[in-house]
C-alpha cells in the first residue's frame, strides 16, 4: 500500500544526503516534496499541513544545523513526527469482569465478518475463550459465513433465527457466554452500504443492552479518505473506542492509515494485512512509520518467525549449515517454514534495505515459484536430496517429468542451491544482500 509514498520519500532523503550542511532553503525544498508526496498518497490536507509545520520547526533549528549528519537528522525528525501523527499504540481493552464484549461495526463490504474471525483466532492464541455472535440478521450469508469460519477455527458461533432483533441476540449471547465461561464475546453487527438512521438506532440499542468495553470500527483502507469520513460519522453517532483497518495489503495509496487517527482522535488497534485468518496484526505506529520510510520492520518479522517457525527445526538447520551438511532435504524443510511467514515479497520488505529491492525482482519471483521449486525437490529420492551430485542425466529427466518441469530448470535449481549454500555462509557478514536478490531473480518460470 505504501510503495509509492516510500519511493518518493526515499528519493527526497537521498537528494538531501548528497548535501553537506543544510540551509533553510534546502529544508523548504525537501519539505515541499514531502508535502506533495503525502497529498498524492491521499493523506488528509489538514494532517499534512500540521505534519509539515512540526517537521519544519524542528528541521531548521539547532537540532539539525549543529548535527554532523544533517540529512539523517531530518529523516529522524520525519520518522518521529510520523509516529506522532499515527498516534500511540493502543491495546484491546480486556479489563474488568468477564465476559469482555467487543462490538464490531462498519459498512457492508468492509470485511467485518472475516475480521471478527481473525480477532477470535488472535484471542484464542492468547489463551482466551472467544464466542462469536452472528448479529447481522439482514444478510443471512453473513451468518453462514461466520459459522463456516467458526468451524475452521474451532471457535463457537452464537446464532438465532433471523426474525429475532439483533439487540436481543447480542444480549442472549452474553448470557450464554456467562453460562459456558467464554471470556470474550465478539459481536458481528449488521452493516449498510451507507450510514443511515436505522443502522445507528440498531447499533445504539446493541450498545445499551451489552455495554461493550470495545466498539471497533472495521474500515476499508482501500477507500481512502472515505474511510476517514466514515470513521468520523460512526464516532459522532455511536462513540468508537478503536479502529481496525482492513485491506492494508492492497494497492491503495495509504493516506487513510496515516490520517485516520489524527482526524478522528480514535486509535487504530489492528490492521488486516491479508486474506488468511492469521493476517491480523496489532497496530504499531513506530513499525508502520519505519515501513513507510523504507527502514523495514524486523520486530514484526521476528514475532512472525517466533510464532510460525519451528524453532527446533531452525536450530538443527543452522547447525547443519555450520558443519557443511545442509542438503536439499534441509532446504525443502526450510521452504516449508518460510511459507508459514506469508508471501515472500511481504517478508523481504520487512528486512531493512530490501524493501525497494523486492520491487526490482522479476515478476516470476512469486509464491508460485516456490511451489515449483518444492515440486522439483519432492520429485527426487531421499538419496538425491542428500547428495545432489548423484543426479545424472537420466535422473534429472525423471525428476523433471515428476515435477512438470524440464532438465534446464533442474540444473538451475542445483546451481541456485550451491549459491544459497555460499550465501548463507556470507550472510552473517552482511555480504549476501545482492546475492540474495540474484538468487531469487535468477530462477525463471516457464
Amino acid at each position: 500500500m505504501f510503495d509509492s509514498l516510500q519511493d518518493k520519500l526515499q528519493g527526497v532523503f537521498s537528494r538531501l544526503s548528497n548535501r553537506g550542511k543544510l540551509s533553510e532553503a534546502d529544508v523548504d525544498v525537501a519539505l515541499r516534496e514531502v508535502r506533495m508526496a503525502l497529498l498524492e498518497s491521499d493523506v488528509n490536507f489538514k494532517v499534512v499541513k500540521e505534519f509539515i509545520g512540526r517537521v519544519r520547526e524542528r528541521a531548521i533549528g539547532a537540532e539539525v544545523t549543529h548535527s554532523l549528519t544533517p540529512a539523517q537528522q531530518v529523516v529522524k525528525i520525519v520518522h518521529e513526527e510520523l509516529i506522532a501523527t499515527l498516534g500511540a499504540p493502543s491495546r484491546l481493552n480486556l479489563d474488568g469482569p468477564t465476559p469482555h464484549v467487543v462490538m464490531l461495526i462498519g459498512l457492508q463490504g468492509s470485511g467485518k465478518t472475516t475480521t471478527a474471525a481473525k480477532l477470535a483466532l488472535m484471542l484464542k492464541k492468547s489463551n482466551h475463550r472467544p464466542l462469536l455472535v452472528a448479529a447481522d440478521t439482514r444478510r443471512p450469508a453473513a451468518i453462514q459465513q461466520l459459522q463456516v469460519l467458526g468451524r475452521q477455527l474451532d471457535v463457537p458461533v452464537y446464532t438465532e433465527a433471523t426474525n429475532v432483533a439483533p439487540p436481543t441476540i447480542c444480549a442472549n449471547a452474553i448470557k450464554e457466554a456467562r453460562q459456558k465461561a467464554y471470556d470474550v464475546v465478539i459481536l458481528d453487527t449488521a452493516g449498510r452500504l451507507h450510514i443511515d438512521d436505522a443502522l445507528m438506532d440498531e447499533l445504539a440499542q446493541i450498545k445499551n443492552k451489552t455495554a461493550p468495553g470495545e466498539i471497533l470500527l472495521v474500515a476499508d483502507a482501500m477507500t481512502g479518505q472515505d474511510a476517514v469520513r466514515v470513521a468520523e460519522s460512526f464516532h459522532q453517532r455511536v462513540g468508537l473506542t478503536g479502529l481496525i483497518l482492513t485491506k492494508v495489503d492492497g494497492d491503495a495509496r495509504g493516506g487513510a492509515a496515516i490520517s485516520i487517527r489524527s482526524v478522528t482522535g480514535v486509535p487504530v488497534k489492528f490492521m488486516g494485512i491479508g486474506e488468511k485468518l492469521s493476517d491480523l496484526e496489532p497496530f504499531h505506529p513506530d513499525r508502520l512509520a519505519s515501513r513507510i520510510l523504507g527502514m523495514g520492520d524486523m520486530l514484526t518479522l521476528i514475532e512472525k518467525a517466533q510464532a510460525a517457525v519451528d524453532q527446533d527445526k531452525a536450530q538443527r538447520a543452522g547447525q547443519r549449515l555450520l558443519t557443511g551438511e545442509f542438503d536439499l532435504e534441509d532446504f525443502l524443510e526450510q521452504l516449508h517454514e518460510i511459507k508459514k511467514l506469508g508471501p515472500l515479497t511481504q517478508v523481504l520488505q520487512m528486512v531493512p534495505g530490501l524493501g525497494k529491492l523486492t520491487r526490482d525482482l522479476s515478476p516470476d519471483v512469486t509464491d508460485q515459484q516456490l511451489k515449483r521449486i518444492e515440486a522439483m525437490i519432492q520429485s527426487m529420492t531421499r538419496e538425491e536430496r542428500r547428495d545432489p551430485r548423484v543426479l545424472n542425466g537420466s535422473r534429472k529427466r525423471r525428476v523433471a517429468r515428476g515435477s512438470g518441469t524440464d532438465v534446464q530448470e533442474i540444473n538451475q535449481l542445483l546451481v541456485q542451491f550451491r549459491q544459497m549454500q555460499r550465501l548463507m555462509k556470507q550472510f552473517g557478514g552482511g555480504k549476501g544482500q545482492r546475492s540474495l536478490m540474484n538468487l531469487l531473480g535468477g530462477f525463471r518460470l516457464r
